[in-house]
């Protein structure tokens, strides 16, 4: 059987890095992301772990990173903008407009995207 394919987000990312027990199921997705949550997760991990492990992190994962057009860009835009009440992040917006254009879930932990349609939310 072949492996689901999903969009993961930064905070997707992270909780799968840190073990999380509830992204289990998703560790053997194929994963979809863009250069921008790998740089959100190779910040965090710069952070909190250090220079080594998100070394490590970027050179796993830049594989996995795909481009967007303008399209994307202005669908974000509209979708922050008609959402500003909500205080979604720019790189979220990207994320789950590409992940809408190319067929996939958005996988997610971020509450602000949890009743959104086509997303996979697990805490």
């Amino acid at each position: 059987m072949m492996p689901d394919v999903y969009f993961f987000d930064s905070y997707a990312i992270i909780e799968i890095l840190k073990g999380n027990s509830a992204y289990l199921p998703y560790a053997q997705a194929i994963i979809v992301t863009t250069k921008l949550q790998v740089f959100e997760v190779f910040y965090s991990l710069l952070r909190d772990v250090g220079k080594q492990e998100a070394a490590d992190f970027l050179k796993r994962y830049m594989q996995y990173t795909i481009d967007f057009d303008a399209s994307i860009i202005e669908q974000a835009a509209l979708l922050k903008l008609h959402y500003r009440k909500n205080n979604l992040s720019m790189t979220d917006c990207v994320g789950y407009c590409l992940a809408l254009q190319i067929g996939i879930r958005f996988l997610t932990g971020d509450r602000q995207f949890e009743h959104f349609v086509e997303v996979e939310f697990v805490k």
